[in-house]
């Protein structure tokens, strides 16, 4: 049996190098994240349409998948909207499984190597972003929004676990130890980025470029350390100081700002960069999502783009947003989702039906008026009151929402010059694209479980407008990406879907899928 990279134990010599300090701590959370990443595993396993898993028999206490091979794999009845690390290990035929690279590489199917490899560095990240977590999960309660230690960075570098339901969810290639930890947003590091001057006639420009990145005839591009180092290859002009976000190549610079840079490495799923498409397609969809959030009532807010800029190249190029703090009353907070779970809100019985009722109230009502948001944790913030109430939504990175003309042309609403991916009437993709990051995503992370996700869903969907797509999340089966399909498919492009069972209803599916 072909054994994946030992990327815990290069980790642990890497981190013995750098930061001796941090061994100890590191060696202590392996088995923790082994069990993360494992839970992650075995849902995918469980539920999603992968051509080498033939059958799935569910018992009371157990759960048996039937390999194309012959052999049998065991564990635990696998929760779909789960975030606790309940499987410690699964069983294929008689031999014990506790680590997921290496049952990966045991079930030896297309592709599982490199796959095996991901998820050994994404367990070895995890113990590293573990390790070196020294956040407070205090709510401020009393505690001006204005202090220097509530700012919008603070309450990402919280989150050190990465997406909720990724096997990837900490995966980094590319990153040696001292790179995460100088990067790594859980690390809590000031970045100090570089700028690249780039004749202006060469470069592709949406939105207002600030004096302060121009140069005569030239623009100035940030650049990410990171990028320069290992892809641009070449030294950069200091720039500012800032804090990484959730997203890592998105940092907070201290005026408020947030700048998008590009950071061509693999992070979860994708190779990251930022296309011509997306900076000439910034300004018209900033415009377009303003105008259908004005039709929410004051409840969701958009980050405007306030630039953007490409050098010739997905490589080299950056957005400048407006900070989700903006839109913060007296005593209020802009926390992203995500965030939510490593917060100890003074939550009331009905928090999370209060949550529930709010982002599908605007989320539902976006996707009506032809906008569908990718609204998972790390685009979707909420403003909270005080006493936790949440109260409103932000929403930022437009890059990825889908939106339909003709829905848009129902409601009076012209489309913008749009053009490409972002434009679909197919209401199963818009569909997809927000119930599966909003409700299979935040929502899901935020509640933990699915008994406690179905019963925040019960709770409001009666009081919502009866619309055909209320019925479709009401009565379908909720449409999830199928993650590691994808991770396990490196030739297919584009997004792939699995079906999960109805929060709402919850029962596993028969013998056989």
């Amino acid at each position: 049996m072909h054994r994946p990279p030992a990327a815990a134990a290069e980790v642990a010599e890497e981190l013995a190098a750098v930061r001796p300090a941090l061994l100890p701590r590191y060696t202590a959370e392996l088995p923790g994240a082994r069990a993360a990443v494992l839970t992650r595993l075995w849902r995918a396993l469980a539920h999603e349409p992968l051509p080498w898993v033939t059958g799935r028999v569910h018992g009371a206490h157990s759960l048996a998948l039937r390999l194309a091979d012959g052999r049998t794999l065991y564990g635990p009845p696998a929760d779909p909207y789960a975030t606790s690390a309940y499987v410690t290990g699964v069983r294929l035929d008689r031999e014990r499984q506790v680590d997921p690279a290496e049952l990966v590489a045991a079930l030896a199917v297309p592709h599982a190597e490199a796959f095996a490899a991901e998820l050994a560095d994404s367990v070895a990240s995890l113990a590293l972003s573990r390790a070196d977590a020294d956040h407070s999960k205090e709510w401020p309660a009393g505690v001006p929004p204005t202090e220097v230690r509530w700012r919008d960075w603070e309450w990402e570098q919280r989150v050190t676990d990465g997406h909720p339901f990724h096997p990837n969810c900490r995966s980094r290639p590319g990153f040696s130890v001292a790179e995460q930890l100088a990067f790594g947003p859980e690390h809590r590091p000031v970045v100090e980025l570089g700028t690249v001057p780039v004749p202006a006639r060469e470069c592709l420009v949406s939105g207002d470029w600030p004096a302060e990145l121009r140069d005569g005839e030239r623009l100035l591009v940030p650049v990410h350390p990171w990028q320069a180092a290992h892809v641009l290859k070449r030294a950069c002009d200091p720039w500012r100081p800032a804090r990484p976000l959730l997203s890592l190549r998105t940092l907070a610079l201290p005026d408020g700002r947030h700048v998008k840079t590009a950071l061509s490495a693999r992070l979860t799923s994708s190779v990251r960069d930022i296309s011509a498409y997306s900076v000439q397609a910034a300004e018209p969809l900033t415009a377009l999502a303003e105008e259908v959030a004005a039709r929410t009532d004051g409840l969701l807010h958009i980050t405007r783009t306030l630039g953007a800029v490409s050098a010739g190249s997905p490589d080299l190029a950056a957005l400048l947003r407006e900070s989700p703090e903006v839109y913060a009353g007296p005593g209020e907070r802009v926390v992203p989702v995500a965030a939510l779970a490593a917060t100890d809100l003074p939550k009331t019985p009905g928090w999370p039906a209060a949550f529930a009722r709010l982002a599908l109230t605007v989320g539902l009502r976006l996707l009506d008026l032809g906008v569908a948001l990718e609204a998972h944790g790390q685009n979707l913030l909420v403003i909270l009151a005080a006493d936790g109430t949440p109260v409103r939504l932000v929403y930022r990175d437009l890059a990825d929402i889908r939106v339909s003309p003709a829905r848009l042309a129902r409601h009076g609403i012209a489309l913008p010059r749009l053009t490409g991916r972002l434009v679909t009437d197919d209401e199963t993709a818009l569909r997809r694209k927000l119930f599966g990051s909003l409700v299979a995503g935040a929502l899901a992370g935020t509640a933990g479980s699915g008994p406690a996700l179905g019963a925040a869903l019960s709770a409001v969907v009666a009081d919502l407008p009866d619309t055909a797509d209320l019925c479709a999340l009401r009565e379908g089966p909720l449409p999830a990406k199928a993650l590691t399909l994808m991770r396990l498919s490196p030739h297919t492009p584009g997004d792939q879907w699995m079906s999960l069972p109805n929060p709402l209803v919850l029962e596993p599916g028969p013998s056989d899928q």
